[in-house]
């Protein structure tokens, strides 16, 4: 467990979890102690001892692919914490879950509020929730990139949404991937725009790099 963040407000705890060393992010209100859970990719115990000193209020989940979701039905059945998803990604999941969200829409814990953006392209479903100047991204954006895709209709449908809705958002917000080590936004805005000044292939796709593809 590292903490990534920690201000008068907010804390965010991140594990890294299961097989494929996936992030789990706990975000607790300071004031409050209520907490969320974003993706359960494993080892339940270990979730359940950060969420233990808090009031889980959800789940919620990025997309519905098997590395993130892999404690979800332990965590639900123990700790009764009720689920939210996107409902192109939820139809995919063992259980619906209680909650779905779709863009715009805000989750409120203690005393913060989560914006929820709808990143389709990864998957039809995925999400991204930010606060402040945090960003919670799953697997749609990366240091050096987007997330990857199946088809060059996905990765048309994953820049768009990016460009639209993460890259308005302040420069010096922190983002936080499902995979790996976080990145600021100014970088991915600049080493975009490397990307869109060159020419590519229209068939471009899965796990593509703003500076080398």
């Amino acid at each position: 467990m590292v903490t990534v963040v920690k201000d008068d407000k907010i804390e965010i705890e991140r594990l890294q979890l299961g097989p494929f060393g996936t992030n789990a992010y706990v975000l607790i209100c300071r004031q409050t102690k209520e907490s969320v859970l974003v993706d359960a990719p494993g080892e339940a115990s270990k979730i359940s001892k950060i969420l233990q000193d808090t009031s889980p209020r959800y789940i919620l989940l990025t997309h519905s692919h098997i590395d993130h979701v892999g404690a979800l039905g332990e965590l639900r059945l123990k700790a009764g914490i009720s689920l939210a998803a996107h409902p192109a990604d939820g139809r995919n999941l063992p259980s619906s879950p209680e909650t779905q969200l779709k863009d715009g829409d805000s989750v409120l814990f203690g005393n913060i509020r989560l914006e929820v953006l709808h990143i389709p392209g990864h998957t039809p479903g995925s999400l991204c929730f930010v606060t402040d100047k945090y960003l919670i991204a799953g697997d749609t954006l990366f240091p050096g990139g987007p997330g990857k895709t199946g088809s060059p209709a996905a990765f048309k449908q994953i820049v768009e949404s990016i460009t639209s809705k993460i890259f308005p958002l302040d420069d010096d917000t922190q983002v936080y991937p499902g995979h790996g080590d976080p990145t600021v936004l100014k970088k991915e805005k600049d080493e975009f725009a490397a990307f869109s000044s060159r020419s590519h292939s229209p068939n471009l796709c899965g796990d593509v790099l703003w500076l080398s593809s």
